[in-house]
């Protein structure tokens, strides 16, 4: 009877879900509405919407894990993240916003990269495109991992079954919906992870006495590890290293594609302000709500030893099923469908738009609204299906995925993203060169043995990537950007009228164009 309950909260769930699809996909008459919803996004929706899309299963799943097992050591992550969050709303949101539509109304970073530089060759926009569905086959096969190992821990049903209903129920709202889908679903997705991070961690507070027994659980279950452990401690057992690499996650906010693509969404710059504090809000209450759900397990399942926990991961899962109601478990429970789904939906759609907006239609392939519509559906079931094959190991960490993936797009996109908004002097082999910089150290970074150079690769590979690439691109600029011949000399002439022009627009001024 309880698992009846549960799967009716979670078919109800999934219900909604493709209701709000096929609601949105009455709205998409041509590409630009699949792929960026005619830039109408209202603040609370786009906020919400990059939220739950930046989230994913790490929040429910990785991050109260690596809480559970480590300590609060592990919480910079969040710290980080945060602060990055807001930054981002802050500096990036409003300048994307006017920049990307002032340059030839680019809906994809791709294409906004090419129309900012003028770059001809179309090289840079299909490197940029290429990296996009590289790194976001890895984003979203972690999506799937989570899917699976959801069904596996809540319903005991197989791994292979559970990722394959995740991923067939967010293809299908996705496919149709569209972006617009992406961000309504978001919403949803986005209020029912805030409700659950908070009751989840409040009802098993109470159960185990209050603040003061969680602390002594807490401290009762390291002594009873023998290891010396303190999880009660941001530095116990830490390193510079791994504090730096844990804050570091932030920087990987200027270049997530699935998240900025939200602020060119936007109404207009100025609703970015609206934006930062509804988005910055939810995710700190979030995050909270993470750190504390994996605080208040330590101490639960210490106090009742016959209850295991095999995975640190499903720490929050298996408090959910234990404190509620069986129906009420099942919502709570849909939360991490929620997490899980909305970055899938909001991936699928900026993999598809990189494979038609920025490749398909780059090579001169002309066809009708309603055909490009398609063709971007076909983007979506195509990423679908290689990420599915990725993610058919179910012993993939969450957490691992997605750190992979996040610094492979803030190394290679998050650099060029800032000085492509804040400087002038910026040019195309400037931000070809950093792409392809920041992607492959990021990927050599990465795979190399953390013992090797003395354990200098125990640092998050962002960093090395996200310092080399800014540093290839500054040098390269300065080393190409004096003008050839008088046709170079107009293009730059209109490049640097066009930056005055979405510097005005990004701050709510009119611009006027100099007299020439």
């Amino acid at each position: 009877m309880d698992t009846t309950f549960k799967l009716i909260a979670i078919l109800l769930y999934f219900a909604a879900m493709l209701a709000i699809g096929f609601y949105a996909s009455r709205k998409n008459k041509d590409l630009d509405d699949y792929m960026l919803a005619g830039r109408k996004l209202p603040p609370f929706v786009a906020a919400l919407s990059a939220g739950a899309s930046d989230m994913s299963g790490w929040l429910l799943l990785g991050l109260p894990g690596a809480i559970y097992a480590v300590g609060l050591v592990e919480a910079w992550i969040a710290v980080g993240l945060t602060v990055g969050a807001w930054l981002n709303w802050k500096f990036i949101a409003p300048r994307l916003r006017a920049y990307t539509e002032v340059s030839r109304n680019s809906i994809t970073i791709p294409s906004f990269l090419e129309n900012r530089f003028r770059d001809n060759s179309h090289l840079l926009r299909i490197v940029a495109g290429a990296i996009v569905l590289v790194y976001f086959t890895f984003y979203v096969s972690s999506g799937m991992v989570a899917g699976g190992k959801f069904f596996e821990s809540s319903f005991g049903s197989t791994y292979l079954a559970g990722m394959l209903l995740v991923a067939g129920v967010t293809l299908v709202y996705t496919l149709f919906g569209g972006f617009l889908g992406a961000s309504l679903t978001d919403v949803a997705q986005g209020l029912l992870m805030l409700a659950a991070l908070i009751a989840v961690p409040v009802v098993a507070l109470i159960n185990i006495g209050g603040w003061g027994e969680m602390v002594d659980g807490i401290r009762a279950a390291d002594a009873a590890l023998g290891e010396g452990g303190d999880r009660l401690s941001f530095f116990a057992n830490a390193t510079w290293v791994g504090i730096v690499s844990a804050l570091a996650w932030g920087l990987g906010y200027f270049g997530q594609p699935h998240i900025i693509v939200r602020f060119m969404a936007l109404r207009s710059a100025k609703d970015a302000v609206a934006g930062r504090r509804i988005g910055v809000a939810w995710m700190a209450l979030c995050a909270l709500g993470a750190v504390m759900t994996a605080l208040v397990g330590i101490a639960y399942f210490h106090a009742h030893p016959e209850l295991t926990i095999d995975d640190p991961e499903t720490v929050f899962l298996l408090l959910a099923q234990i404190l509620f109601h069986p129906f009420v478990a099942g919502l709570v429970l849909a939360a991490v469908l929620a997490a899980v789904m909305s970055t899938i939906s909001s991936q699928l759609i900026v993999c598809s738009s990189a494979l038609v907006e920025d490749l398909y239609k780059l090579f001169g392939r002309k066809a009708s609204a309603r055909t490009e519509l398609w063709l971007g559906r076909g983007g979506v079931v195509l990423v679908a299906v290689i990420s599915i094959l990725i993610a058919l190991d179910p012993e993939a960490s969450v957490l691992e995925l997605v750190a992979f993936a996040w610094a492979g797009f803030g190394a290679s996109f998050g650099p060029i993203v800032i000085l492509a908004l804040f400087w002038k002097g910026f040019n195309n082999w400037g931000a070809l060169s950093s792409l392809v910089v920041g992607a492959v150290i990021v990927f050599w970074w990465g795979n190399m043995p953390e013992e090797a150079w003395g354990g200098a690769f125990e640092m998050y590979e962002i960093i090395p990537g996200f310092i080399l690439a800014a540093i290839v691109g500054i040098i390269v600029s300065l080393s190409t950007q004096r003008p050839r011949d008088s046709a170079a000399a107009e293009v730059t002439a209109e490049i640097s009228a066009e930056f005055d022009e979405a510097v005005a627009v990004a701050k709510g001024k009119e611009y006027v164009a100099p007299v020439r």
